[in-house]
């Protein structure tokens, strides 16, 4: 079995890697777009499966690994800063308060696919304009959902309490990509 990973985060090159999984990375071109009706903890597997069937010439022996993560606050969904001051909105918005984090995850060979979602709460502390500057500034979070990285500066400084996997936050829930991969023929 061949392991393909389809993402271009090196996050989660780096949690597959740790799990001991030898894999190559590949691209999947599609646009991640969702329903506006689709329920919010539903989002991030949807997202997930929409690459993993994006991505043509699966062989009979690779299997490939999407998938997608999103940062939400009262059923608002806060995706990746288009810049500077759309991030400073979003962690203003997160600031003080405790938000979800959805990771999807697709596994996928020529016979079957499975989709699973994994959720984990996050209490953000209080933050001051001073500190979203420093964090912009200093970590340029533009390619991460909700404009933070819990493995970064903010996840040491300013995450007060995690109920759920850190690996979800980080953008791939390791123990539930382990126990399907583990069992998956």
């Amino acid at each position: 079995m061949k392991l393909l990973l389809a993402s271009n985060s090196p996050r989660r090159k780096e949690l597959l890697s740790s799990l001991g999984f030898d894999f190559e990375v590949v691209s999947v071109d599609c646009d991640e777009i969702y329903p506006q009706d689709l329920e919010v903890e539903k989002i991030a597997e949807y997202l997930s499966d929409l690459k993993s069937n994006a991505f043509r010439g699966l062989k009979e022996d690779e299997v490939l690994i999407t998938a997608d993560t999103i940062v939400a606050i009262e059923n608002e969904v806060l995706g990746k800063p288009q810049d500077a001051l759309h991030a400073k909105k979003m962690l203003r918005k997160l600031s003080g308060r405790t938000h979800e984090v959805f990771t999807g995850i697709t596994i996928r060979n020529s016979e079957k696919s499975i989709s699973k979602t994994d959720v984990t709460h996050v209490e953000i502390d209080q933050l001051t304009d001073d500190e979203i500057d420093f964090y912009i500034d200093q970590y340029k979070p533009f390619d991460k959902a909700g404009s933070y990285g819990v493995q970064e500066w903010f996840g040491m400084a300013k995450i007060n309490r995690i109920a759920g996997s850190y690996y979800t936050v980080m953008g791939l829930p390791t123990h539930l990509l382990y126990r399907i991969l583990k069992d998956f023929r």
